[in-house]
């Protein structure tokens, strides 16, 4: 069984030309190269045979797990998002309380995750950890170095 998983209109688009680049594009390549490689003669001592085998494997093993998240993603209405607490699709406000730091995070699916564009995924540590909170509460998150506390001071979509 496989897990549902909400995105944006926009990030499914994204999931969806991924897929049709790696089926379309990607895949005719490799083929093509397969084909090239045999021509050349002896597969068993063809490395570039086997590069593009491997390449081959790899690349259907991308494309059957896209498939099953494109086939598993829901679209999430935004508009009808609750901002009394941290969900998916959030944008939330945190301020560390040990140094005072605020960052402020939209809460998304791991396929959509861009910490450097303050997207991070609901399945991080931080993430689990702030989903459920309201403002004025304190996130206590398990992090590799230790316990980090986390004030909520805003929630909007």
């Amino acid at each position: 069984m496989s897990k549902v998983s909400y995105y944006t209109a926009e990030g499914l688009k994204k999931l969806k030309e991924e897929l049709s680049h790696l089926e379309h594009v990607e895949r005719p390549r490799v083929s093509q190269e397969i084909g090239e490689a045999i021509d050349k003669g002896d597969l068993s001592e063809n490395a570039e045979y086997h590069a593009a085998k491997e390449e081959q494997s790899l690349l259907e093993t991308k494309i059957a797990k896209l498939k099953n998240v494109v086939a598993n993603a829901r679209i999430i209405d935004e508009s009808q998002l609750d901002t009394s607490k941290i969900l998916i699709h959030s944008i939330v406000k945190i301020k560390n309380t040990a140094n005072g730091m605020e960052f402020t995070y939209t809460l998304v699916a791991d396929s959509e995750t861009d910490i450097r564009n303050g997207k991070l995924s609901v399945n991080s540590p931080i993430g689990k950890g702030l989903l459920g909170k309201k403002v004025g509460e304190i996130a206590e998150i398990q992090v590799p170095s230790g316990i980090m506390k986390f004030e909520i001071v805003n929630i909007s979509r």
